[in-house]
């Protein structure tokens, strides 16, 4: 027997499917939803990335069409990674499957870690803290290696050994500190500090930890830490981890190490081998040293053979010739020079000498009436002609009588000689 035909007609599947959809969109408008992310696929010919979300329970398809937009999630959209989501759930009607319409995405646990390490080390970066002109070099034999680290750790047991078995005589100090947990930064610090302020200091300093997660290891992403390292008078070793762990740290320090045993290795090294360096530096001298002696040897061998040496009398005159030769080469090279010079002013025009002769003569001319005037107005010229000259007592000429007084002594100059004489008074002769 047939079954009964419904008595309501049935709808399409998109006609269900968009129902469904409207109501997913109407209810899940907004939504958070957090889980670990897995087939993660991230376009390269457009900005969306397509991944599942999953729990223990259940998983849930994700669409994330500006993943571009926000480049810090976009950088942690892979699988493993811890995310929470916001969105919108629909419904993908081509395959008739619910998704989440991711709208933001926040990495958290690791994710969010990794974000603030980051920040911190560009900003620090960009502040100068991790400029390679501020590494200092490692000293290349220390007496005293200090060490912040767990004293319980496996970290300290593996670089006394590695010490140990190197160079023995090397000298540890350890300043205890935290690793891991709350305050395990301060402490840090603190033990930084305290190598730092002891009357004598170590010679080097390593900083770190064995491996761990990322939460374990967080303590030296501190700026607290990395500021500390910085500032240490004592160059630092930063050994934290295993060998792809980074911390702020590591960036910080002088040197980084990528684990406790190797930072170790690195400050303290073998003793068999420095023996033999310096054992082969000590065969390397001696050869060096032989054949420079043998060298020498032989080059007085040589010299001793040579006529230079037997009869050194002989190399003397040799160059004493040399010498009269080169001077009576310079001599003949003056002489000649000298003759040349001579032609050459033979050679000139008359006229020269001619216009010389007459200036001179001229010039004689006018000196000869320059010393006629002067001879004119020479005083004793006049006093020839049987004129005299008065003065004062003080050696001045007098002109009148009015400028003597009476009692006053004056002096007569004539060609031959001066005669004193006394004013008695504009009456009276001035001559006494």
């Amino acid at each position: 027997m047939a079954s009964a035909l419904p008595s309501v007609s049935p709808e399409t599947v998109s006609g269900l499917t968009a129902r469904i959809k409207g109501g997913l969109e109407q209810w899940f408008s907004d939504v958070w939803v957090e889980g670990e992310l897995s087939n993660v696929r991230i376009m390269t010919s457009s900005p969306h990335a397509y991944f599942t979300v999953k729990d223990a329970g259940a998983q849930l398809s994700c669409a994330f069409f500006h993943a571009a937009a926000n480049p810090s999630a976009r950088a942690f959209l892979r699988d493993g990674a811890k995310m929470r989501l916001r969105g919108a759930v629909t419904v993908y009607p081509p395959r008739g499957s619910y998704q989440l319409v991711v709208r933001l995405a926040e990495p958290v646990g690791e994710g969010e870690l990794m974000l603030r390490f980051e920040a911190l080390k560009r900003r620090l970066a960009a502040e100068g803290l991790f400029d390679e002109a501020k590494k200092r070099p490692l000293p290349l034999l220390p007496k005293t290696i200090g060490i912040v680290t767990s004293p319980t750790g496996a970290a300290i047991r593996d670089m006394l050994n590695v010490t140990r078995r190197r160079f023995a005589p090397v000298r540890i100090l350890l300043a205890p500190a935290r690793v891991q947990g709350e305050g395990a930064a301060r402490e840090i610090v603190g033990a930084v500090e305290l190598l730092n302020a002891l009357p004598e200091p170590p010679d080097v300093m390593i900083v770190g930890r064995g491996g761990g997660s990322i939460e374990d290891l967080w303590c030296f992403n501190e700026e607290i830490v990395a500021r500390a390292v910085r500032a240490s008078k004592i160059p630092v070793v930063s050994a934290v981890g295993h060998e792809i762990d980074f911390t702020i740290c590591d960036f910080a320090a002088d040197v980084r190490a990528p684990t406790p045993s190797a930072a170790a290795e690195l400050v303290v090294k073998n003793r068999a081998d420095l023996v033999a360096t310096v054992a082969a530096l000590s065969r390397r001298l001696s050869f060096c040293a032989s054949s420079a002696l043998s060298r020498a040897r032989s080059r007085l061998e040589v010299c001793a053979r040579s006529r230079a040496f037997s009869r050194p009398a002989d190399v003397l005159r040799q160059h004493a010739q040399r010498a009269d030769i080169l001077s009576q080469r310079m001599d003949a090279a003056l002489s000649a020079a000298v003759l040349r010079a001579r032609h050459r002013l033979a050679a000139l025009s008359p006229r020269p000498a001619a216009a010389l002769a007459g200036a001179v003569a001229a010039r004689k001319a006018r000196l000869a009436g320059l010393g006629g005037r002067l001879a004119a107005m020479d005083p004793s010229a006049v006093l020839s002609r049987g004129w005299a000259l008065v003065r004062s007592g003080r050696g001045e000429v007098r002109t009148r009588a009015a400028d003597f007084s009476p009692g006053e002594k004056f002096e007569v100059v004539f060609q031959d000689g001066s005669l004193p004489s006394l004013a008695l008074g504009r009456q009276d002769s001035l001559f006494g």
